[in-house]
């Protein structure tokens, strides 16, 4: 049998007209001053930026700055679609610190989901016609890698129209381990049993320090890269995280955002990046304390200033809360997420928001923010509804 090629895909990014500053540029953080300049010349900040970004008190002008570069790409405009997210199962044979949702096969609270439940599960999500199902479980020790060919299969013949966004990189990993496959026989039969993206979760922080007391069971911050790498050479697009406000410090924030720009450089398969803020409760670091409002506002601005190869930066709602994702759009963020309709892994972690929010909250908070809404399906194509149907405009 002929090698399969890997492709490297060029992934379109829209253009929108430069916006100009609006009044001139001022901080007593004389670092911004030189960042300013920098921004206003279109030029790649490096990790001395990067740090001064994460250790300025300027929100505002920090603020400014990512706004600029945000409206500078997207324009008014805020993205948001109708997704449900899909959790088949907690079983998980890691034991990060980071952790709620995770469960011992056999403890109280596991749960591992028949493929007909899985597909009960995706039906009932569809009221409003989703677009994506974002799938995301443990690492179950005993289930094969045909019960997830299964699962895609079934939900492409059940639900040909909606985009099958599915399984972190950590995920991938677990598969090919547990099957003795390659990486990339793992994403190839993905790929062919219906999988159009993955999202980006398992990432956490990428320093090894961290790694080896928050989530050492885990594969490192080398390994998720490769498996990023991966996919995207197959075509397949991803999505990046962070997870932060728990033991890191701003140094590994940076090492983390540099480490993704530079992957993106080489393949440009990451469409959107989420910081994910630390959630304590119920997990072995619950001594912690939450993120504040301004830590989550300076993150969203941090990764948009930084992420200049990122076509997107997204405030998740479900962890920020409705209301600083509201902020965040006029901190750099230009994507609020979507419904959702059950969020599991961060309720579980202590998590009060909504479990899911309909089409119209997401339209009414972006208006109330002052920007524009625009329905996308997971590729960033813009959606139109009518009362009967729902049209991707490629």
């Amino acid at each position: 049998m002929a090698e399969v090629q890997s492709p490297r895909v060029q992934y379109p990014v829209v253009q929108y007209p430069v916006v100009a500053p609006r009044h001139s540029f001022f901080s007593e953080d004389a670092r911004l001053n030189q960042i300013h300049d920098k921004v206003m010349a279109n030029e790649r900040l490096d990790e001395s930026d990067a740090l001064a970004l994460y250790r300025t008190t300027d929100m505002l002008a920090l603020g400014w700055l990512a706004n600029y570069v945000r409206e500078r790409m997207h324009g008014n405009v805020a993205y948001f679609n109708v997704n449900r997210h899909i959790n088949h199962t907690n079983v998980c044979v890691a034991a990060c610190r980071l952790c709620a949702f995770g469960r011992k096969k056999g403890t109280e609270g596991a749960y591992t989901m028949a493929l007909e439940e899985v597909f009960e599960s995706a039906a009932s999500g569809c009221t409003e016609a989703v677009t994506e199902f974002h799938i995301v479980g443990g690492l179950h020790p005993d289930l094969p890698l045909q019960y997830f060919l299964d699962m895609l299969s079934g939900l492409k013949e059940r639900f040909p129209q909606v985009h099958l966004k599915g399984f972190t990189m950590v995920e991938i990993a677990f598969f090919a381990k547990l099957n003795k496959l390659t990486i990339r026989d793992v994403l190839l039969k993905l790929k062919a049993a219906g999988l159009d993206s993955m999202p980006g979760g398992g990432a956490e922080i990428f320093s090894e320090r961290v790694r080896a007391i928050i989530c050492d069971h885990k594969i490192d911050g080398n390994e998720w890269l490769d498996v990023a790498r991966e996919a995207h050479l197959l075509g397949i697009r991803s999505n990046a995280t962070m997870l932060y406000g728990h033991i890191e410090g701003d140094e590994d924030r940076v090492d983390h955002l540099l480490k993704l720009r530079e992957l993106q450089d080489e393949t440009k398969g990451f469409q959107t990046f989420i910081g994910l803020s630390f959630h304590p409760d119920h997990t072995v670091l619950q001594h912690l304390p939450w993120t504040t409002g301004m830590l989550d506002l300076k993150q969203i601005a941090v990764a948009r200033l930084v992420l200049d190869n990122f076509p997107h930066i997204k405030a998740y709602w479900q962890m920020l809360t409705p209301k600083i994702a509201q902020i965040a759009l006029r901190f750099g963020a230009d994507d609020i997420d979507g419904t959702v309709v059950e969020e599991k892994i961060y309720h579980d972690a202590g998590a009060t928001t909504p479990q899911g929010l309909t089409r119209q909250d997401l339209i009414r908070l972006i208006e109330a923010a002052g920007r524009v809404p625009v329905e996308r399906d997971t590729l960033y194509r813009p959606v139109t509804r009518t009362e009967t149907s729902v049209t991707v405009n490629v």
